[in-house]
């Protein structure tokens, strides 16, 4: 028998996407980087179907009679439009899919402290999720996304108890999640990366992990004692019953205007790593935007009353409310003077997550400044239930929190899929997002401030060429999105290579290749510099 020496085979290197193959090597995972997938795979979906119920709304108000549905229906498509983009997109987006990708690669560490409660996690949010949808398929649910009692607890004959459900069973989700990033960043930080050494996106994770962990319980039980009065009767909420409606809104708003943070907060620290990278400098005042974060997730628990200034609360606390709403603006105002403060004089690019992020920055100042006039007693007795509530939401929520993933997807996408993207096309779906979202939003500030309600089927005559023009901008802002979901799914396939770190970037993510490994690091890192370490790049510019 002859014998030939064997020459080793070469093996392609070993990382989370070639790992394994088949689809149960995916559903039963415990790599933070695959479940991040996972999400980003879910939350698409999700978004999709959110999307497609603004698209029929908008139809609908292009003729002052209604265009398509009853206003029933219509109910029943603000309704779910509100509870889908909210519950299932906008809050766990950046959390669960650049949070869930990057916190353990930019602290060190291998994976999350609780890899089965990270999966587990995502089941939670599959299993909401599918109830939301079967209170969709079931009839809907005419309530508005915010439930108010007693109309949702006693009255409404449509699928609220599905709708709760789901709501409910998804913030365990946001729980678990929250906890697991709480941990990791106090306890797997690689040796060096102090507090004040870390990347700005992790201080701005942190703060929205405490918001999960601390306000997602109270809208929990707040959900399920509606559903409690709904399915027995239970007094709790409506006055038939001898409950307090003004309980529900006191325990509704205790969590949902924090929640309005767990969306916009990480999309400020997205924005922090991009503008740093993109003008090659060192975050300006690290340590006030660091902070900044926290006192956002603080001051957020304080001003729950300012969403009810034409209950009936006390003047007084109204007062109050107020006041506090005001103070909640400043760390948010440090946040962009601050990034200002670092472009200036700064050697800018202006590649497509740059852009994302200057979009960012427009478009959240804009939603910020109007929301002083909702912060006011006085303004907010007229605006109150008008479009420019719509119109201030989407700049902060669709403008902001949209802009800051789409940027955070844009920025880390090399790194997650190991693949480039056409930059030309992704600035062009940058600019058209841009002045779709103003076409659509900025509109229904003057429709808001000229009376006309939100929330309603049919309008005065008047108001139509307003609202053709918000319609018309809806369909270029769906547009903008239906680009990046085709180029980046074509890249993943066709895209040119991406080397370790195109973007020159610092960090500990961008030391790894793309994609990172299965274990992210072969030995712990040991972290010597500051999270934003640009001097040699900039002193080379001057």
């Amino acid at each position: 028998m002859s014998t030939a020496t064997l020459e080793p085979r070469v093996h392609a290197p070993r990382n989370y996407l070639n790992a394994d193959y088949g689809w149960k090597s995916w559903l039963f995972t415990l790599d933070h980087k695959r479940i991040a997938l996972l999400y980003l795979v879910s939350i698409t979906f999700f978004f999709i179907i959110g999307g497609s119920f603004a698209v029929l709304m908008r139809i609908q108000l292009v003729d002052p009679q209604g265009a398509i549905v009853q206003p029933e229906t219509y109910n029943k498509l603000f309704t779910l439009h509100g509870v889908v983009m909210i519950f299932f997109f906008l809050i766990p987006s950046i959390p669960a899919v650049l949070g869930n990708f990057l916190v353990p690669l930019m602290v060190g560490a291998r994976d999350l402290a609780f890899p089965k409660l990270n999966l587990l996690s995502w089941y939670i949010y599959i299993v909401g999720g599918l109830f939301t949808l079967y209170s969709a398929i079931a009839g809907g649910v005419d309530t508005g996304w915010t439930f108010y009692t007693p109309y949702s607890s006693t009255y409404s004959n449509t699928q609220v108890t599905a709708v709760a459900i789901g709501v409910f069973i998804t913030g365990f989700s946001s729980i678990l999640t929250g906890l697991n990033f709480i941990v990791t960043i106090h306890k797997m930080r690689a040796p060096g990366l102090t507090w004040f050494r870390m990347p700005l996106f992790l201080w701005a994770t942190y703060a929205t992990s405490i918001i999960m962990v601390l306000g997602t319980p109270v809208l929990a039980i707040t959900i399920f004692l509606l559903a409690l009065e709904h399915l027995f009767h239970v007094g709790i909420f409506s006055p038939a019953l001898g409950g307090d409606p003004l309980l529900f809104q006191h325990l509704f708003w205790f969590y949902s205007h924090p929640a309005v943070y767990i969306m916009i907060l990480p999309a400020m620290g997205v924005v922090s790593e991009i503008i740093a990278c993109f003008a090659r400098k060192r975050i300006f005042g690290y340590k006030i935007v660091a902070f900044s974060s926290v006192a956002i997730a603080v001051l957020g628990f304080l001003v729950w009353g300012h969403h009810m200034f034409v209950t009936g609360q006390s003047v007084y606390a109204g007062i109050i409310f107020s006041l506090l709403s005001f103070l909640v603006a400043i760390p948010s105002a440090i946040k962009v003077f601050n990034w200002t403060a670092t472009l200036y004089k700064g050697s800018i690019s202006f590649d497509a997550p740059m852009l994302y992020a200057m979009g960012f920055i427009g478009l959240f100042t804009m939603g910020g400044l109007t929301g002083l006039f909702l912060a006011s007693l006085a303004t907010d007795v007229h605006l109150n239930g008008t479009y420019f509530v719509v119109a201030h939401f989407h700049y902060i929520m669709v403008g902001g929190a949209v802009m800051g993933y789409l940027g955070g997807i844009h920025f880390w996408w090399p790194k997650i899929s190991g693949r480039k993207y056409p930059n030309g096309w992704a600035a062009l779906a940058a600019a058209i997002i841009f002045i779709g979202f103003n076409l659509t939003f900025f509109p229904q500030f003057v429709l808001g401030y000229l009376g006309m309600p939100r929330r309603y089927a049919f309008y005065p005559a008047e108001f139509q060429v307003l609202n053709v023009m918000s319609s018309a901008g809806a369909t270029v802002l769906g547009v903008g999105y239906l680009i990046p979901l085709i180029y980046l799914f074509w890249s993943m396939r066709y895209g040119p290579i991406a080397e370790p770190n195109p973007w020159g970037a610092t960090g500990l993510e961008w030391k790894t290749p793309s994609p990172p490994p299965t274990e992210n690091f072969t030995e712990i890192p040991v972290v010597t510099e500051e999270a934003y370490a640009y001097a040699e790049e900039e002193a080379g510019h001057e």
